[in-house]
């Protein structure tokens, strides 16, 4: 999983994107792709940069990378706590780039950029995608810019070579989950529940597993499922609906108890994501 990578951007080409590229792997290896999120800065800048780097060493697929932010309005008390303990240490969305930017040069996992629109307004549209393409940003996932608001920053984005990664919950509509899926690319986001990260969830619930072979059916996109992913056995059930699964508090937890116990967490969850019923071929990272 290690690489070094070069320090020039991203930059458009006719070669699939970053995230295309892991998704088109997965799937060649007859599995779902793990996402995971952690949060910038979380709980010091160092300390961060520890567990993000115990998470790809151990087999983390996309890496959703949390931008603190004072008001995260759809994150659980997990991830909430650890954004104020990330703002409490200092993060700015400038350091989580360079966070960013650092793991990137040692690992080839693509990197989406998780955050509210908030701060990255106030940091500035152009400053803030020529800072992520030269961190080699893979997309951007905007948990609160709905698609009528977000060709400011969506268009830039794309030109830029960054995917824009849509949402889609379980009260989306037919009409505006296809306005969503217009402005999307990368993969599209499945929210599984109506609450926020972290809460219970049922994995095997048939109307969740309906809900997903729509959208699969809606779109070409890869289609990724979160929100209340916690184990190995949440993986395993839904990996066989979806491109990719994410999981979030669970791995915050984790890394609360150190980047050894994050790193065997990853791995645990990277062996269910086989979809024929085998954990153990897929444990090969």
């Amino acid at each position: 999983m290690t690489v070094e990578t070069g320090t020039s951007g991203q930059e458009q080409t006719d070669r699939p994107s970053p995230l295309a590229a892991r998704f088109a792997a997965t799937r060649a290896e007859g599995r779902a792709a793990l996402v995971g999120y952690l949060t910038a800065f979380d709980p010091t800048r160092a300390a961060s940069f520890e567990r993000l780097c115990a998470a790809c060493e151990a087999g983390l697929d996309v890496l959703e990378l949390g931008v603190p932010f004072s008001d995260p309005s759809a994150d659980g008390p997990t991830i909430q706590a650890a954004m104020v303990r990330a703002l409490a240490s200092g993060a700015t969305v400038a350091g989580t780039l360079e966070l960013a930017a650092r793991l990137r040069r040692r690992f080839d996992t693509p990197i989406v950029l998780f955050s509210y629109t908030n701060p990255l307004l106030r940091f500035g549209v152009d400053e803030l995608l020529a800072a992520a393409t030269a961190a080699q940003i893979a997309g951007l996932l905007l948990v609160d810019l709905p698609p009528e608001h977000a060709a400011k920053l969506r268009e830039p984005a794309r030109a830029r070579g960054l995917d824009w990664v849509g949402l889609v919950a379980p009260t989306t509509t037919p009409h505006r989950r296809a306005s969503v899926l217009a402005g999307a690319s990368g993969f599209v986001y499945a929210v599984s529940l109506t609450g926020v990260t972290g809460a219970a969830l049922d994995p095997a619930d048939a109307r969740l597993h309906q809900a997903l072979a729509e959208l699969r059916a809606a779109t070409a996109l890869p289609v990724v499922v979160g929100f209340g992913v916690r184990t190995p056995d949440d993986v395993h059930a839904l990996a066989r609906s979806a491109d990719g699964v994410v999981v979030g508090s669970a791995l915050v937890e984790a890394g609360n108890r150190g980047p050894a116990e994050l790193g065997a967490l990853v791995a645990e969850l990277r062996a269910a994501t086989a979809r024929d019923g085998s954990r153990d071929q897929a444990n090969i990272g």
